[in-house]
C-alpha cells in the first residue's frame, strides 16, 4: 500500500458552522506533506481528521490501512502529534520528561528507548537539563522527540517551528526530511513560505476547502498569475498608483522591489505600458513565486466568503 491516508468527502461542523467541507486527497509513504491557509481555515481540523484523532460529520477513508471512522484507535497508536504550544513538564529534565512520555505509551525497553530518541535529536548532553530553561528551538526538538518515542509511522505536525529563530527551523526541516527518508509520513501546518518550499506536496485550504493541491512546481505552474518585478524609485507612491489600476490583482513588496500581479496577461501588459515608459522604474518578466500564488489564493477566498 502506497498511500498512507486516502479520504473522500470529509466534512465537520462545529455549533453548525462548516468547519471542513467535502475534503479528499491521497498521500504516499514518506512524503511531507504541508498545510497552509489563514487562521480558522480548517487546518488543524483536517489533518485531525485524517488521522482518526478527530470523527468527521460525514466521509469516509483510511489512514496506515485503518478506517479512520471504525478503527481510529487503532490509528492513534501509530501517530505521533507534535502541538504548537510546547505541552511538556518544565521542572522536569529532558530525560525525565521523555521517560513520562516513554511510560504514558508503555513503550518497550523504555529505557534503550529514551537514550535512542535522545541521540537521534541531538539531546543526549543536555538529557540533565530542565525542560523549563531551553530556547525555543531546544524545546522544539525536546518535542519531536517525545512524539518519535513509540516509534510512530506518521507525524502530526501543527506549526512546529512557530516562535523559533530561523537557524533552529533549519535544523528541524533538515531532521524532518531525515525521518520521512527512513519512511516516515509527515503532515504539517505553516504559515512560513520558506518550509511550505521544503514540503514534497502542498495543499492549501480556506473556509473549510481545498482550494489548491500539488508540488510547489505544480501549484506555481497552475495559478494563471502573469507576474512583473520593478525596482527604481518611489515605490511606495507607485504601489498606490498601481493597486488603483484595472487589471492589476496584487501589488506586493519584496524588499527593494515590487511584484505586480495578474490573471490576465493582456490586461496586466495593458496596465503597466504607462509605467513602463518612466525612466527611473526598471521591469522585468517575473515567475509567480509561492507567496504571490498563496496571496491571491487569501485575497480570493475573503471575497468569495464575503460575497
Amino acid at each position: 500500500m502506497n498511500d498512507v491516508i486516502d479520504v473522500r468527502n470529509l466534512s465537520k461542523r462545529f455549533g453548525g458552522k462548516p468547519a471542513v467541507q467535502d475534503f479528499s486527497m491521497a498521500i504516499a509513504r514518506g512524503q511531507i506533506f504541508g498545510f497552509l491557509g489563514p487562521n480558522g481555515s480548517g487546518k488543524t481540523t483536517t489533518i485531525r481528521m485524517l488521522c482518526g484523532l478527530l470523527t468527521p460529520d460525514s466521509g469516509s477513508g483510511t489512514c496506515l490501512g485503518f478506517d479512520i471512522i471504525r478503527e481510529a484507535q487503532q490509528i492513534k497508536r501509530r501517530v505521533g502529534y507534535m502541538t504548537q504550544k510546547f505541552s511538556l513538564y518544565e521542572d522536569l529534565s529532558i530525560a525525565e520528561n521523555l521517560d513520562f512520555v516513554a511510560r504514558v505509551y508503555a513503550v518497550k525497553d523504555r529505557k534503550r528507548a529514551v537514550v535512542r530518541a535522545l541521540e537521534r535529536l541531538g539531546l543526549y548532553q543536555r538529557r540533565g537539563q530542565l525542560a523549563g530553561t531551553l530556547s525555543g528551538g531546544w524545546k522544539q526538538r525536546l518535542a519531536l522527540a517525545a512524539c518519535l518515542l513509540h516509534e510512530p509511522e506518521l507525524l502530526l505536525l501543527d506549526e512546529p517551528t512557530a516562535g523559533v529563530d530561523p537557524q533552529a527551523r533549519r535544523e528541524f526541516w533538515d531532521q524532518i526530511h531525515d525521518l520521512a527518508l527512513a519512511g516516515i509520513t509527515v503532515l504539517v501546518s505553516t504559515h512560513y513560505m520558506d518550509e511550505a518550499e521544503r514540503c514534497h506536496r502542498l495543499a492549501y485550504i480556506a473556509n473549510g476547502k481545498l482550494l489548491v493541491q500539488g508540488t510547489v512546481k505544480e501549484v506555481t505552474a497552475n495559478c494563471g498569475l502573469h507576474t512583473w518585478s520593478v525596482t527604481g524609485d518611489d515605490l511606495s507612491a507607485l504601489t498606490q498608483e498601481l493597486r488603483a489600476q484595472p487589471g492589476i490583482a496584487m501589488v506586493v513588496p519584496f524588499g527593494v522591489s515590487l511584484h505586480v500581479t495578474g490573471t490576465d496577461a493582456d490586461a496586466l501588459e495593458h496596465a503597466l505600458a504607462p509605467y513602463r515608459e518612466r525612466p527611473n522604474l526598471h521591469w522585468q518578466r517575473s515567475e509567480p513565486g509561492l507567496e504571490d500564488v498563496f496571496i491571491q489564493l487569501m485575497r480570493t477566498a475573503s471575497l468569495n466568503n464575503v460575497h
